[in-house]
């Protein structure tokens, strides 16, 4: 004799309630720390623009790894390029880049810096500065959070 099919739509709710499905399920949204994580990865994200803005290499000290990977492309003649950037090349840069403020006005350039997830040890950001965009990957090390890998790119033509 066949179930009536009130009690199979109970024990089939009662087991779907009880058992979620796990085969093709996304993983929760990572619970990003709040508050001083998520402010001091901003900061150093600002830092390592105004750095170079304000000539200012302990910035970089300050916000960056020691074994950072940067990487960016520019355009020159149409085309891009690609460059590659070392820890000492950037904090050396800071020490120039802005000199006498020939390049950009520090109070008045384009200067933005968005987290976009920050997690016990890893955080992700993104600044625009007057030569572009870059993605920031940080890490937490003894409490301080440092830029550890960098992706630019020069503004596309016409922005």
């Amino acid at each position: 004799m066949p179930l009536p099919r009130s009690v199979v739509l109970i024990f089939t709710f009662a087991l779907c309630a009880g058992f979620p499905a796990t085969s093709g399920a996304q993983p929760a949204a990572p619970t990003a720390p709040s508050g001083p994580d998520r402010v001091a990865v901003r900061q150093a994200a600002l830092d390592y623009v105004e750095a170079l803005y304000e000539v200012d290499s302990t910035r970089i000290m300050r916000s960056v790894h020691p074994d950072l990977r940067k990487y960016g492309y520019y355009k020159r003649d149409g085309t891009y390029r690609g460059t590659a950037m070392t820890y000492e090349q950037l904090r050396d840069l800071a020490t120039r880049w802005n000199e006498n403020q020939k390049r950009v006005d520090p109070d008045s350039s384009v200067k933005e810096a968005v987290v976009f997830e920050v997690l016990d040890k890893t955080a992700s950001a993104k600044v625009v500065a007057d030569w572009g965009v870059d993605y920031l990957h940080l890490v937490k090390e003894n409490g301080t959070w440092k830029i550890r890998q960098v992706l630019w790119q020069s503004p596309p033509p016409g922005d």
